[in-house]
């Protein structure tokens, strides 16, 4: 690694640790400090990450990590952003993450600006980066809205639900955010004026996406709206709630409607 790139990654190590605490869905009742290995495998994965990144030649990917274990649902991976090269000022480029966090197991959330550093200083389950290169038209597409702060922003809605219902307004998850936010980019009927969340959803339905149905018994349904702010099954439809099936957006089923759509490559995977 070259000096002005491991200044680079130092940089966004030192940046990391001093951001505020947010997660995807976790809770931050117990800060501590990340341990000095934890550090170095998530910069590690950043700078490989960083460099693989610049070796597909694209300028907007979707990007996830494996921060939570959700092998049991039989998911890969839990949280999603939207990665894009933005100028450095001279003459080269950074990437940059676009992605929405939960603040700290509460039932709000913002949207974040990170650098790859930041987005993989988070706790990993796996430190494991995958992706999904959109088609160029989709690039173009994203690439434009990603850099105009109120387009980037304006179907962020605060109150966060970890397995919210992805055809309904009442929450937003993580992944849910990401994916309506790409359909407002790349629908032609959404890219001009104030387009809403149910419209996004509306395109999402008309071409093909299916969000990932996970088996949750109602013991465990009660146990976690109890004991978590940040998760809640009002919003579920009372025949899939009472058969024990959820419907949320995942990044699992987010890469296989990019491919299937056609909307992006098949994902590929890096793994420490």
């Amino acid at each position: 690694m070259n000096t002005a790139r491991r200044l680079s990654i130092a940089l966004i190590t030192a940046v990391a640790l001093t951001a505020p605490a947010a997660h995807a869905g976790r809770s931050c009742s117990a800060p501590q400090p990340p341990k000095a290995q934890t550090v170095e495998r998530a910069m590690t994965l950043a700078e490989r990450t960083l460099r693989a990144l610049d070796q597909s030649g694209a300028q907007v990917v979707v990007l996830a990590r494996a921060g939570q274990d959700l092998s049991k649902y039989g998911l890969r991976y839990s949280h999603l952003g939207l990665a894009y090269q933005q100028g450095d000022g001279k003459g080269g480029h950074v990437w940059r993450v676009l992605h929405k966090l939960n603040h700290c197991g509460t039932a709000e959330s913002a949207i974040y600006r990170q650098g790859l550093g930041e987005f993989f200083l988070d706790d990993l389950w796996q430190f494991e980066a995958a992706w999904a290169v959109p088609t160029p038209t989709v690039q173009a597409k994203l690439l434009t809205l990603l850099q105009d702060d109120p387009r980037a922003l304006q179907l962020h809605h605060k109150p966060y639900n970890m397995v919210a219902y992805p055809w309904a307004l009442k929450y937003q998850q993580s992944n849910q955010w990401a994916i309506e936010t790409l359909a407002i980019a790349v629908a032609p009927e959404l890219a001009v004026g104030r387009a809403t969340r149910e419209q996004a959803q509306s395109w999402l339905q008309a071409n093909g996406y299916q969000p990932s149905t996970l088996k949750i018994g109602a013991a465990t349904r009660l146990g976690a709206r109890l004991s978590k702010a940040n998760v809640a099954f009002d919003d579920h439809p009372n025949h899939k709630r009472f058969s024990d099936q959820i419907d949320t957006v995942t990044v699992d089923s987010v890469f296989s409607w990019l491919t299937r759509a056609g909307l992006a490559q098949a994902p590929v995977a890096l793994r420490l």
